[in-house]
This record gives structure tokens, C-alpha cells and sequence, in this order.
């Protein structure tokens, strides 16, 4: 990978940009305002020892041990149980924590953030071009009436859709992925004039109604009627797989062969999906009531537990989409801009979707989603008043952060940088899996991976829900943060996405970090 040119020897060094923020205090015990003080240089984020003693801001000793009061008094539960370290500040993999009450240091420690946030940071915290594209059009370009043009929306649009394939034309930009989803969905039925809409079993689309209407996960059960029409296909599963789906290896079609798994040993057969899947549409066409308007996939199901579509599949959904006049939609909220070691993940089959979407790592963290379609379909969707006016559809501020995102992914080839980066990641991730055998499965493609945790897979595939817990805290304590959702609908997967700037020293530095975690915590199983 190419070194950013000013930054030889640090990408993320860089000189003052921006005041920290004073520490926060309490007073009558309410917190003040954050007020800006000194000035920083960025730090390099394997080297955390060294941070110079301004850099970061601290939180008064006084604060820290009110932080779960505070939070449960003053924020709404969204779903999540939140972790214990208050993070203030973050720089490319680092993420700092505020010091422990009597610490004289800035900040309490360092976490290397092996899931880029939210899956989002694609070039990593703080990435110094990102910032002062966001400190330029703060000042000068922030927001405009979404009836009006900017260079930045223009720019990003026409930069978008010369990295796609032909037939992805047009597009337009809003601030998450469920948003984006949602726009796509309508725009499938206002193209198609049916309402209808099929998904995969535990997908995850977002939580506005269309979206969540269309996506099988915990999510979903909200206790009402959601938007009619929602179908479900089942998700591909080549490690859980029900046995009538799984087939002798290099024996063709399970049907026509008149083969099941039963009784086979485990490196006899393979998943059957292309069955699998025909089964499912012959079930969707029984229910539907003939108003299929289309399909929404993710390439990689990232909260289902990482699981990726096999190869053929897209081909094949696609056929059968068309069979029956549908548009197929793909979700790459996380697989999107390279982090396979493709530009988009649908690239490695060769398929065009009639809609594509994109989100998190679009904006590096900030909030920006597309909706990218041919030019027949938006022509048609503008003849038919298709409408998704939004307050800040095609803002500037966020389209010229996505519009820096791309020219730094391709002038820097960060593409192939993550497939060679993926290659070592999954090279390490089965090595731990061949030491440990709690470990049952690791799957995923480029620098996106799963690594499901079980009791004890030389007896079975019972979910190790609380030793994967165990392993995630254990890793999360030595500085790793690696996401690990211990909900069934997960099946007790660690989601590792790092930003696609990871360097092998960093991977290598991240998996000696996994193997010191798995080996500090019983129940791991070690095989030597």
C-alpha cells in the first residue's frame, strides 16, 4: 500500500488541526460544557506509550464513576448494553478511554478497534484528509435546501458511478443505511408497480418500517404489524445447514442423485444451496399473491454471523428474479468500498444488481448512505413521481467527506491493500482455529471476517455462547475490541472488520492479541 506522501512513516500523523476538548466536569452534578482548549498533533496509534501528556482529553476523577449514572439518567436504551470505558478520543485503530479516578495521564488506555466502529471508519479514526475536508466545509459548505445543487454532491456522484459497473448510472445520497434501504425498496415498487418484497433469513436492513418489514432477525419482533408483503428466502448457511441440504461432494444436484447427508462424515458432503434456495422460492411462490416487486441481500450476512453468499448465488437469485419481473436490490452497507478486495462485493460474481446501496463505509463513520440504479429505472421511478424528499438528502458536508473516501481508496489502491490484508487475517484466524477447538467455524472475504465460538467442535456445533463472552472480554481487557453479540440470532460470532488501512504489522499485533485471549480463558480447549 502506497503511503499517504506527506506522511511517510505515520499515515495518521499529522500536524495541529483541531483544539481537544477540556476535560468534563461536574458541578452540583451536572456535567458543564466541553470547552476547547490547547492545540494537538495526532499520535501514532501503535505507539500509545508515547502520547504526549495535551493530546487527549481526560474526564475529572470525580465524573468517572458517575458515567453509568449518568447514562442511565440521561439516554434512552436503544437495545444495547453499553460498555464500561467512557472513549475520548480515537486516532486510525486506537481508541483512547478516559483515566482512572487519581491518574495524572490524559487518558486511561488504548483499545485497538478491530470493527472500525460501527463497521463504518473505513480509513480509520481521525483520518487527517477526512478531517480537514469536514473543518473545510463546516466553515464554508455545510448544508444547503435539498432542491439545491453543490460541487460536492455533483463530484461524488459522478466519482461513485465511475467505480461501479455499467448499469449502476445514478444515484443519490442520504445519511444511513436503513434510510438508503428505504428509498430502495420504494423505489422497487414504484418502478415495478408491485409491493411485495423478499429477504433472507437473519438479514439485517435497518430499523425504518420497510426495511425492518423485509429483514428475519431479533429486530424484527417489535409486537405489531410491520409493512405487508415482507417474504423470507433462508439464509445460506454452509456451516448450519439443514441436512436435506448437503450432498455428496462431486456428485452433482442432490435431487437428481437422490442423496441426503445422513450418515456421512462431515468431509464427505457440501451445502446444496442451489436446493436449497429453489426450495425456498417454490415456497415464496406459493405465498405470494402474485405482486413480487424484489429481492434485498447483503453479500455478507455481518449480523446474522458473518455468513458469506456462496459463489453462484447472486448469479442464480438474479435469474430468478428476473423470471418473475423482480429488481434485485444489495445491501453493501458493510462490504461496500473495498473491504472485500473488491470495489463492491457483488464484483466477485460478476452481478449487477437493478439497485445497489451503500452506507457506513461510504462516509468513514459519518453519516452518508446511496441509492445507485440504472438510468432506465430512475427515469422511470421520476415519470412515476417517485418521492424520498429528505432534510438532508444531497447535504455537501457528508458528500464531500464520501467524495474524499473515494479518491483516497483508489489513489492509494487500498482495495487490493485490504484482499492482501484479508489473506493474512483469515490465514491467522485459522490457525487459532486449528490450536483451539472452540472454535468452530471462521468464514468471510477480505478484511471482513467471522469467527464463530462453540462448546466443543469435535463433539458438535453447540453455540459457546458464554465462552465466547469470555474470550471477547478477555480480549477487550488485553486492548482488542472485536465485536461479539451473544444473541441466538448472532450464533455467538466475533465480527472483525478492521479499517482497510490496517497495516500486517497491525493484524499480526491484533491476532497475537486473539491467541493471548483464547489461551487466558478456560474452556477454550487448546489442541497443543
Amino acid at each position: 500500500m502506497a503511503s499517504f506522501n506527506s506522511f511517510p512513516d505515520n499515515p495518521y500523523a499529522m500536524p495541529s488541526l483541531q483544539a481537544p476538548v477540556d476535560p468534563l466536569s461536574v458541578n452540583g452534578g451536572e456535567l458543564e460544557n466541553v470547552k476547547p482548549v490547547g492545540n494537538t498533533t495526532q499520535k501514532n496509534a501503535s505507539d500509545a506509550d508515547n502520547l504526549p501528556t495535551n493530546l487527549y482529553p481526560s474526564i475529572t476523577t470525580a465524573n468517572h464513576p458517575n458515567l453509568d449514572q449518568f447514562a442511565s439518567s440521561h439516554l434512552i436504551n436503544f437495545g444495547t448494553t453499553f460498555l464500561p470505558d467512557l472513549i475520548i478520543s480515537a486516532s486510525h485503530l486506537s481508541l483512547f478511554t478516559a483515566p482512572s479516578p487519581g491518574s495524572s495521564s490524559p487518558y486511561g488506555r488504548s483499545i485497538t478497534d478491530w470493527t472500525s466502529g460501527q463497521m463504518s471508519s473505513l480509513l480509520g479514526h481521525s483520518h487527517p484528509e477526512i478531517v480537514s475536508v469536514i473543518q473545510s466545509h463546516a466553515s464554508s459548505l455545510d448544508h444547503l435546501f435539498s432542491g439545491m445543487l453543490s460541487p460536492p454532491v455533483v463530484n461524488l456522484a459522478k466519482r461513485l458511478t465511475s467505480v461501479l459497473p455499467d448499469g449502476l448510472d445514478r444515484t443519490m445520497f442520504l445519511s444511513t443505511g436503513g434510510e438508503s434501504n428505504e428509498a430502495a425498496i420504494k423505489m422497487a415498487k414504484t418502478y415495478t408497480g408491485k409491493w411485495e418484497v423478499v429477504g433472507l433469513g437473519a438479514s439485517w436492513h435497518g430499523v425504518t418500517a420497510q426495511a425492518s418489514s423485509v429483514q428475519y432477525h431479533a429486530g424484527r419482533r417489535v409486537g405489531w404489524p410491520l409493512v405487508p408483503g415482507g417474504l423470507m428466502l433462508p439464509s445460506p448457511n454452509a456451516y448450519r445447514c439443514h441436512e436435506g441440504f448437503r450432498r455428496k461432494k462431486d456428485s452433482g444436484n442432490a435431487n437428481k442423485n437422490g442423496l441426503n447427508s445422513a450418515g456421512m462424515e462431515e468431509e464427505e458432503w457440501e451445502y446444496d444451496w442451489e436446493t436449497e434456495m429453489l426450495y425456498g422460492w417454490r415456497l415464496i411462490d406459493q405465498q405470494s399473491c402474485g405482486s413480487l416487486a424484489a429481492v434485498i441481500v447483503e453479500p455478507i450476512q455481518s449480523s446474522g454471523g458473518m455468513h458469506v453468499l456462496p459463489p453462484g448465488y447472486l448469479r442464480r437469485l438474479k435469474i430468478e428474479c428476473e423470471k418473475r419481473g423482480m429488481l434485485l436490490i444489495v445491501d453493501e452497507a458493510q462490504t461496500g468500498i473495498g473491504r472485500t478486495g473488491e470495489m463492491i462485493a457483488v464484483n466477485h460474481d460478476g452481478v449487477v444488481p437493478d439497485i445497489l446501496t451503500l452506507s457506513k463505509t461510504l462516509g468513514n463513520g459519518l453519516p452518508l448512505s446511496a441509492v445507485v440504479t440504472s438510468h432506465a429505472i430512475a427515469d422511470v421511478c421520476a415519470e412515476r413521481d417517485f418521492l424520498f424528499y429528505t432534510t438532508h438528502v444531497n447535504d455537501p458536508l457528508p458528500a464531500a467527506v464520501g467524495d474524499k473516501v473515494l479518491e483516497i481508496v483508489v489513489r492509494e489502491d487500498l482495495v487490493s491493500h485490504a484482499r492482501q490484508m484479508g489473506d493474512i487475517l483469515h490465514s491467522g484466524l485459522n490457525q487459532l482455529k486449528k490450536r483451539y477447538a472452540c472454535i468452530g467455524d471462521v468464514r468471510g472475504r477480505g478484511l471482513m471476517a467471522g469467527m464463530e465460538i462453540v462448546e466443543d467442535r469435535r463433539k458438535g456445533k453447540e453455540p459457546g455462547l458464554e465462552l465466547a463472552k469470555k474470550i471477547g472480554d478477555r480480549a477487550y481487557e488485553l486492548g482488542l475490541w472485536c465485536n461479539l453479540s451473544t444473541h441466538p440470532s448472532f450464533g455467538g460470532t466475533f465480527r472483525i472488520a478492521p479499517p482497510i488501512t490496517i497495516s500486517e504489522e497491525q493484524v499480526r499485533e491484533g491476532l497475537g492479541i486473539l491467541e493471548e485471549a483464547f489461551r487466558g480463558v478456560e474452556g477454550s480447549l487448546p489442541l497443543y
